[in-house]
């Protein structure tokens, strides 16, 4: 069996008056035990409850005493009603009262003959607390609902039925009746009746109970045990019984039947047996208001119902978790308090959850851990080593019974040994976040730590990136011995010991130290550049410079937009340390100069003149690549062209004894010599687009005029008749008359023109010409006819105004001062406003109402 849920304890023993009686039947109220014995007799006992030797607890008995009813047959049924200090008896068919102290008979001749069986109504739809409400089964096919007082069974109804009643159940308004050939539920104040099943009352004993609110459990054939409500529906699975059955009773969870050997147990939960207690000759069973009374022919004995904290501790020594918790979610109809119940609950899912991590089964475990809300230090204290070196925690003996350690656990097997740290890992990390870990962030880190460590699981680099609340010398050790270097340092950097973490890193990257996790240089160039402390920043500059300039260089570029300004970071400071690294110093200033955007001339002046030593470098080395050269020629170019504040003639002394022309235009440009420029353009490079281009990039942003100037010098070098090779420039110049983006004033470039060349040469240029300047003229027009209709209208509108009356007596007053008018003159506005010459301070706003009149709108002085 599963569970002992109950204990047989003696509650009246064989005495001398007993012996010569047999029990029939039995009922208790409170303290009071009745007897109704096969000899007429009612007999009274009192019961108390004392602690037995073995400590449990079982019952005194004390003879209070006896009646004989005398009709010399057996008493069959005895119901005792508190309320009305009556005993109900049923003897030879007649259903009498007697008083519940002193046993005598109630002489108001109060009976019911006729009756077989008869029960009371524990949920009755009348609320008169001094009356009682029973239903009688008669020989007749009828019962009877009486109500019951002191002393009087007033009769109520008559309900028919098919065949005599064997036996009856009574719950509100429904009759539950066993008849001789089946088993219906019947609805006294509606009449309506629902057959349930047939059965043969000769083979099954006629049980009849009721469980709770319209429910009944009954005997059905085949060693069944069927529920039923109103509907005549079943709303749990039926039980599985013994034959022979003589009585039943329910003590929720539980269902007790009896038969001639046995009394056996079951749970309405899972409809499974749990207990089997030996007992022979058993006559009647029922549950007393929650007191179990079972009883043979010449004894009573109590059924103790053992604690349901003891079943359920039961159930799970005997690893019945899953009945184990279902016991206990019902357990709060055992009058607990929500506080008391929940605090038990949660205890046992966590005993639950321990249970199931002995059994391998890691995802139930999970959830009864989650269920329960353990606490963590429990599930890590059985992991030798995780807990932190510091930790004074006592592990609960009620949640590892029969465990050491999670070794034992795996029979030290190596694989389940790591499916159980996987487990912990797993489960640390879910409750990392929550509300369990409050409290325990410091026990739960320094575990994860340790696992991870152990595996050389990437989630250790994860960790120590968060807030790690992990023990600090303890994990030292741990990654110490694993080493895991990168992690070390992180450890150390979380806790402020940055230079130790540098240590560390510098060493594995210097290839002293091996960790396959380290990302790199770039992370500790990352690190040092957003480091505050900028001592021990100078301190690895030199180390990372010399493993890679590009990348050393970012300590400065990549700074936060936040950090103060101080000395040893000062744009000058950085810079006369960075001479020794060419490559860093043109990095660092092109940042200052392109993306900090610094106007200093010096900064600039310096990039240029190291984009231009480079430059210089490179076309002395025959070996250089000619994209390299170009790459950075176009760097220098793009210098020299968008910045303004660098030394121009500084560099143009010294690009001017170079080949490198386009430099030298720009830097010609820049000095306003366009002439030098655009013939370095034309006659050296023979780049006629670069030429074009020059003068559309030197206009931008300058107006028509200094345009149509450079296109005119570029122009005038194409017409140069001084030059020895001008017939190669006819075509350039001619494609440049005819270009779109070229910009000339047509009266100056035709007096340039040689007086040779052609109409039909110049005819696109001098069309395009003719139509622009149509153009202009058209447009100067419609603009100048625009103006003077918008000046007549505004001087229709003044008209207007002025054409109106102002009617002036000597009631109008000023509109701001309220001061009458003593001279002729007077300001009105748009509005009807009328005020003083020297209270309108504005014309155009209003001075009462502030509204904004349009400055083209008349609003001036009448008189």
């Amino acid at each position: 069996m599963s569970v002992k849920a109950f204990e047989l304890v003696p509650a009246v023993e064989r005495d001398k008056f007993l012996s010569k009686q047999k029990i029939e039947c039995i009922d208790c109220c409170g303290k009071n035990l009745y007897i109704g014995t096969d000899s007429c007799f009612v007999i009274h006992y009192k019961l108390e409850e004392k602690t037995l030797p073995n400590g449990k607890t079982g019952y005194e008995s004390k003879k209070l005493g006896h009646k004989y009813l005398g009709v010399k047959k057996p008493i069959t049924q005895l119901k005792a009603a508190s309320a009305l200090t009556r005993i109900l008896v049923l003897c030879d068919n007649t259903l009498t009262l007697l008083n519940m102290l002193d046993l005598e008979p109630i002489m108001t001749g109060a009976k019911i003959k006729g009756v077989t069986s008869f029960c009371l109504n524990e949920n009755p739809n009348r609320s008169n607390p001094f009356s009682i409400q029973i239903c009688v089964a008669l020989k007749k096919k009828v019962v009877q609902l009486y109500t019951v007082t002191e002393d009087r069974m007033n009769h109520e109804k008559d309900v028919s039925i098919s065949d005599p009643a064997l036996n009856i159940g009574l719950d509100g308004s429904l009759i539950c009746v066993a008849t001789t050939s089946d088993y219906k539920i019947v609805n006294y104040e509606t009449g309506g009746s629902v057959e349930l099943f047939p059965y043969d009352y000769h083979e099954t004993t006629p049980l009849v109970k009721r469980i709770g609110k319209e429910e009944f459990l009954l005997s059905a054939p085949n060693a069944l045990g069927l529920f039923a409500n109103a509907t005549g529906a079943s709303p749990r699975p039926p039980l599985m019984w013994s034959d022979s059955l003589t009585a039943i009773t329910y003590h929720h969870p539980y269902v007790i039947a009896m038969n001639d050997e046995f009394i056996t147990v079951h749970s309405i939960l899972d409809q499974q047996q749990k207990q089997a207690v030996p007992f022979k000759g058993g006559r009647c069973l029922d549950d007393f208001d929650g007191k179990l009374f079972v009883a043979t022919g010449n004894d009573v004995w109590a059924l103790f119902p053992v604690h349901w904290e003891k079943q359920v501790q039961d159930l799970l020594e005997n690893k019945k978790v899953e009945e184990a918790i279902e016991l206990a979610q019902n357990a709060r109809n055992h009058g607990l308090t929500k506080e008391k119940f929940q605090k038990a609950f949660v205890h046992i899912l966590q005993q639950a959850g321990f249970v199931e991590l002995a059994r391998a089964n890691l995802d139930q475990a999970r959830d009864y851990f989650r269920d329960g809300q353990l606490d963590v230090r429990e599930l890590i204290s059985i992991y030798p080593n995780l807990l932190p070196a510091s930790s004074n925690f006592t592990r609960s003996p009620s949640l590892h019974k029969d465990i050491a350690d999670v070794n034992q656990l795996a029979n030290h097997q190596v694989d389940r040994i790591k499916e159980y740290k996987q487990f912990l890992a797993e489960y640390l990390e879910e409750i990392r976040e929550t509300k369990e870990s409050i409290g325990l962030k410091t026990e739960i880190d320094t575990a994860l730590l340790k696992l991870y460590a152990e595996n050389n699981s990437p989630n250790l680099v994860f960790l120590l990136a968060s807030e790690c609340a992990c023990e600090f010398s303890d994990c030292v050790q741990c990654l110490e011995m694993h080493q895991r270097q990168y992690a070390l340092g992180l450890l150390y950097r979380y806790h402020g010991d940055h230079e130790k973490a540098l240590q560390i890193w510098t060493r594995i990257a210097s290839g002293e130290l091996k960790d396959g996790q380290f990302p790199g240089i770039d992370f500790i160039i990352e690190f040092l550049a957003n480091l505050s402390n900028h001592e021990l920043v100078w301190k690895y500059v030199d180390w990372a410079l010399e493993r890679s300039q590009e990348k050393g260089v970012k300590i400065f570029t990549e700074r936060p937009e936040d950090e103060p300004q101080t000395e040893r970071m000062r744009p000058d400071t950085v810079i006369d340390y960075l001479h020794r690294f060419p490559r860093a110093v043109i990095a660092y200033l092109e940042y200052l100069v392109f993306t900090k955007k610094l106007e200093k001339e010096k900064y600039h002046t310096h990039l240029a003149v190291l984009y231009l030593d480079t430059v210089l470098q490179m076309k002395k080395n025959s070996e250089t690549p000619n994209e390299a050269l170009q790459a950075a020629r176009s760097k220098l170019q793009n210098m020299l062209q968008v910045s303004n504040l660098y030394r121009i003639q500084l560099i143009l002394g010294k690009v001017k004894e170079t080949d490198m022309y386009e430099e030298c235009a720009i830097l010609y440009g820049k000095l306003e010599e366009h002439e030098k420029a655009i013939r370095l353009l034309v006659h050296k490079l023979r780049d006629y687009r670069a030429a074009e281009n020059y003068c559309l990039v030197n206009s931008k942003g300058k107006d028509q005029s200094y345009r149509k100037r450079l296109f005119q010098i570029l122009l005038g070098v194409y017409l140069d008749p001084s030059y020895e090779k001008r017939d190669t420039l006819i075509h350039p110049a001619v494609s440049l008359l005819n270009s779109s983006e070229a910009d000339f004033d047509v009266i100056k470039i035709l007096q340039l023109l040689p007086e040779n060349w052609s109409v039909g040469l110049l005819e696109l240029f001098l069309h395009r010409a003719t139509r622009n300047s149509l153009d202009r003229a058209r447009t100067r027009h419609v603009e100048r006819m625009l103006s003077r209709g918008e000046n007549l209208e505004v001087h229709r509108r003044a008209m207007e105004d002025q054409r109106q009356a102002v009617l002036m007596n000597e009631d109008r007053s000023c509109a701001v001062c309220t001061r009458a008018f003593s001279e002729s003159t007077f300001v009105r506005y748009p509005n009807g406003i009328i005020t003083h010459v020297h209270c309108a301070k504005n014309k155009y706003v209003c001075p009462v109402t502030g509204k904004l009149f349009s400055t083209n709108t008349s609003s001036g002085k009448d008189s």
